[in-house]
């Protein structure tokens, strides 16, 4: 791994006896498997998890490394001690702007599509888009959310959601030449709105900021996805920065209140949130369980 020598020698680094190899020594998690785990998660509990995921990106990215291998399987969380870390960093590389890396990095499911159309000057950015996948996921309990057979399916199944006309401006921006074998995979898919995979069995998990923040992070323009500092500042995170929680969590944990002026900052978000809801037809407390949309796939 390329960064062990940048790790300075500590107790947490052991030398191996015999074959004088380095070992890291990281601390014991109760992981909980995500397969269980995500089926259990509130509202808040998502929200929580993924801040505290975005502050270990945020916090990497900071130092120059991209992580490159972000999903379900490298979260590790302690669900009764409300403990997350992201782990597995096999695959993590320092950034030079301009530079070249390898496409053959991150799993399949949560690879940016720069990764899939062999754009080789990524970035931290792929990181968000893996981070997407996962909340995608997690709100709309389709695991995974992209379901690709293989990286060309992968493809098609972003392109069915994201639409084929954003594909194509995004790699004329870039210059990227498409591989012949797309031409007639991809046809022709129209953008689909994430309202429309909103169901009677996920309903609880979405809210208007989640599909903002959902949308500002799965878009093909890696230039234009949030970074990590800029998702955590987002209101979808406003419960979780404020130190108060709305409903009563799965392991019955309760925050305190906060300050009446963060609660007016809170209610001011929540008035922008409901012209939000209001300009793409929504209505939350109004939609009854059958009226979500069909069961589509991607």
């Amino acid at each position: 791994m390329s960064l062990i020598p940048y790790i300075r020698l500590h107790a947490d680094v052991q030398v191996e006896c015999q074959s004088r190899t380095p070992a890291l020594v990281f601390e014991c998690i109760n992981n909980t498997d995500f397969k269980e785990l995500y089926q259990k998660l509130t509202d808040y509990d998502i929200r929580y998890y993924m801040y505290e995921l975005l502050k270990a990106l945020d916090y990497c990215h900071s130092m120059g490394i991209m992580h490159r291998d972000v999903k379900p399987h490298n979260v590790m969380i302690d669900h009764q001690m409300r403990k997350l870390r992201l782990i597995d960093w096999g695959l993590a590389e320092f950034y030079h702007p301009a530079q070249e890396y390898n496409v053959r990095v991150a799993s399949r499911y949560f690879k940016g599509p720069e990764l899939l159309v062999d754009y080789q000057m990524y970035d931290y950015s792929l990181d968000m888009w893996s981070l997407g996948c996962m909340l995608a996921s997690m709100i709309f309990l389709k695991e995974p959310f992209f379901h690709g057979q293989d990286n060309y399916d992968q493809l098609v199944r972003i392109a069915k959601v994201l639409g084929t006309d954003e594909l194509f401006g995004y790699l004329h921006k870039y210059h990227i030449e498409l591989d012949t074998r797309f031409k007639d995979l991809l046809g022709q898919q129209t953008r689909k709105r994430w309202e429309q995979f909103i169901q009677s069995e996920n309903q609880h998990l979405v809210s208007p900021e989640a599909l903002d923040m959902l949308d500002k992070l799965l878009r093909y323009d890696h230039q234009q996805r949030l970074t990590a500092a800029e998702a955590m500042q987002h209101p979808y995170f406003y419960p979780v920065r404020a130190g108060r929680i709305f409903v009563t969590s799965t392991c019955d944990l309760f925050v305190a209140e906060t300050s009446a002026s963060t609660s007016t900052a809170i209610l001011e978000q929540d008035v922008n949130f409901a012209a939000y809801t209001n300009t793409h037809g929504l209505n939350f407390s109004q939609q009854s369980p059958g009226e979500w949309g069909g069961n589509l796939r991607c």
